[in-house]
């Protein structure tokens, strides 16, 4: 009987690319409004069937805390933009809990020019390793063509004083911090991830 498996007769299963199927799939109306109030993030023309009433946020009530937007773009190691990737965000809410009545969870596909867009509530401090304390920050997953598995990485906000004693950020060498910062705009939050290249944002394992 002939082994079907046999790397003699088959060789090498090739690599196979993920996607481009997260725009259609995977976003939701609203989905990228983590308190409730609108419907960004679910761009029309990337839903297949456009079926707003099946999913339409359904205008939670508005968390409890500061309201930011984040606004970032993806970039691929030559500063080309990436217009379709899924971003994913979980955070805590604005008392550093998780779970309860803010989901803490998002999901927003990049438009043509590679342009994100959420809108949530500024996270707090939330318990780290060996009785620490963590500053307020964004877990941030990335999925999208070409990429075998998400990507996980962080934000953090420039102003935000925690992020001396962060015991995460302690881990990476200061001169890569700068890839998980977020930077005020008026009145909005700019954050862009970098997939690869000299200018790439850190990912974590996890």
């Amino acid at each position: 009987m002939t082994d079907n498996q046999s790397p003699e007769l088959f060789g090498q299963t090739p690599w196979q690319t993920v996607g481009p199927f997260f725009h259609y799939a995977l976003p939701w109306w609203g989905g990228a409004d983590l308190t409730g109030q609108s419907d960004i993030g679910a761009a029309p023309t990337r839903l297949v069937g456009h079926h707003p009433a099946l999913n339409r946020s359904h205008g939670r009530p508005m968390p409890a805390g500061e309201p930011i937007d984040i606004i970032g773009r993806v970039l691929d190691g030559a500063g080309e933009i990436v217009s379709d990737a899924l971003i994913e965000l979980w955070q805590a809410d604005a008392e550093g809990r998780y779970g309860g009545d803010f989901t803490g969870f998002g999901r927003a596909p990049t438009d043509e020019a590679g342009v994100f867009h959420f809108r949530t509530i500024r996270p707090g401090p939330v318990p780290g390793p060996g009785n620490t304390l963590q500053a307020p920050h964004i877990a941030v997953g990335v999925l999208g063509r070409g990429l075998l598995k998400r990507l996980v990485t962080r934000l953090y906000f420039a102003d935000e004083p925690q992020n001396e004693s962060d015991p995460i950020l302690d881990l990476v060498p200061s001169e890569r911090r700068p890839t998980l910062i977020a930077q005020r705009d008026g009145e909005v939050w700019r954050f862009d991830i970098v997939l690869s290249g000299p200018n790439e944002t850190v990912f974590f394992d996890c």
